[in-house]
């Protein structure tokens, strides 16, 4: 049974200012938990259901375990239907981004991306595509929004997001810079090579004028019909699709 303290911790954790104060994030759902567990990040407790128990790995001996009742996983959830388990995971420290690792790859980069499901969607895009950076900008949505978690099923093991000052970091790399625009060359047209940073802008307002100025490849998909825009998660899906398709051929 957990305590009354134990609750409010949990719950403290739906806000992002506790979860910066502790460290500390919420992933949910016996999938993602079994994918964090070998990664890099750190289980700090589970919390689940008994007929939850038997489907959990092994687990390090510095991992607590609660055993909780239905009414109390909906206490400390996110979710208005919990999954059974929810584990609680060290934020790892800040690091400033190798930008040797860009090179030779092509990674995503977020400018004022807003909606936390945009963002788990994104990343879980990049994994599937297998792309290994997303780059955010400082005004982007927090990755450890339990939504954005929530919609990278995981893949956020996988991934590694940082938040960076993106006019400094485009204007100190020398790679091509791609940039999702309504009036750029067509998507279908562009030489892709081999390394380069994809920029994505905010939902209503796009990439920012003083990113606009550092993309020195505008790219855009083509419309067909009479929609006026796409879901950023969407573009980031096809432009992922595309620089896969032609690094593969």
């Amino acid at each position: 049974m957990l305590s009354k303290s134990q609750i409010g911790f949990i719950k403290s954790l739906h806000q992002k200012k506790y979860r910066k104060e502790h460290g500390i994030f919420i992933i949910e759902g016996i999938k993602s938990i079994i994918e964090f567990i070998p990664s890099d990040y750190q289980i700090h407790s589970v919390y689940f259901q008994p007929q939850y128990q038997s489907l959990l790995p092994e687990l390090p001996a510095n991992i607590k375990l609660f055993e909780v009742t239905s009414a109390e996983l909906e206490k400390i959830s996110t979710l208005q239907a919990p999954q059974g388990i929810l584990a609680l995971v060290n934020i790892p420290e800040t690091t400033t981004i190798d930008r040797t690792v860009l090179r030779n790859n092509f990674s995503l980069v977020l400018d004022g991306i807003q909606d936390p499901g945009n963002l788990g969607t994104i990343i879980r895009t990049a994994d599937w595509f297998g792309f290994k950076h997303v780059i955010c900008s400082s005004n982007t949505v927090e990755v450890y929004n339990p939504k954005t978690v929530q919609a990278t099923m995981g893949s956020l093991c996988r991934v590694n997001v940082s938040y960076q000052d993106l006019a400094g970091l485009l204007t100190d790399i020398s790679m091509p810079v791609f940039g999702a625009m309504l009036n750029g060359s067509s998507l279908y047209e562009t030489q892709w090579g081999t390394e380069g940073l994809v920029i994505l802008g905010n939902e209503g307002q796009g990439v920012s004028p003083e990113i606009v100025n550092l993309i020195d490849r505008p790219v855009t998909i083509p419309r067909v019909g009479q929609a006026e825009s796409l879901n950023v998660a969407v573009s980031a899906a096809i432009f992922c699709a595309d620089i896969s398709r032609n690094l593969n051929k």
